[in-house]
């Protein structure tokens, strides 16, 4: 019996750890671009917050002047042996935002509500790079994207009542008219990547 523990444990000890991948995306008013990666499989965490500014003006009052540098942003940590990088992109561009709209989202308008990327490596610059010029090239879009690629200097998370709000208020107005369309699209767009 101990020498089968014994294996067990070695098998279980020698097993890869998953491994986990962050990168920031900003794209309009962060609730809903949380609720479509908190719907995305091979996501573990998606967390509302703000990048782009200084740390003193990573509040939301601050932020909502649209004078801090920050944008609404959503810090997803991904597997990514289970969603690559071009993957989470394609749902970014194809379904949580709209990438042609420069300096607002739908109803809401202002620099915190750019199209941007804050990436945590060169690599992920490279991708998310090669990621726009494909959709450009093969004309994916009506307009131009206007998404910026930037290295991520800090993320800071925003406040309590900011997180997980479409979950928390499916029935708040402005959640049931411009976030729940985007389960939706990703449920019927990315069927293989949509989770409960």
């Amino acid at each position: 019996m101990t020498r089968y523990l014994t294996i067990a444990l070695l098998l279980a000890c020698s097993a890869p750890a998953a491994r986990a991948d962050t990168i920031v995306l900003a794209g309009g008013c962060f609730w809903g671009v949380q609720a479509v990666f908190e719907h995305t499989k091979g996501v573990s965490k998606a967390v509302a917050g703000y990048a782009g500014g200084e740390a003193a003006t990573a509040h939301y009052d601050d932020v909502s002047s649209g004078t801090t540098g920050h944008a609404e942003s959503v810090e997803v940590t991904y597997d990514p042996a289970k969603i690559t990088l071009p993957e989470l992109l394609d749902i970014y561009f194809q379904v949580a935002h709209n990438p042609t709209e420069l300096n607002y989202q739908g109803p809401d308008h202002g620099t915190q509500y750019r199209s941007a990327i804050f990436t945590t490596t060169p690599e992920q610059s490279e991708i998310a790079r090669q990621k726009i010029a494909e959709l450009e090239k093969t004309k994916r879009f009506s307009g131009p994207i206007v998404t910026t690629v930037a290295p991520l200097r800090a993320f800071y998370p925003a406040e309590d009542y900011h997180q997980d709000f479409a979950r928390l208020h499916p029935n708040h107005p402005y959640i049931a008219f411009y976030d729940l369309p985007k389960l939706q699209a990703l449920q019927e767009r990315f069927p293989t990547y949509y989770v409960k």
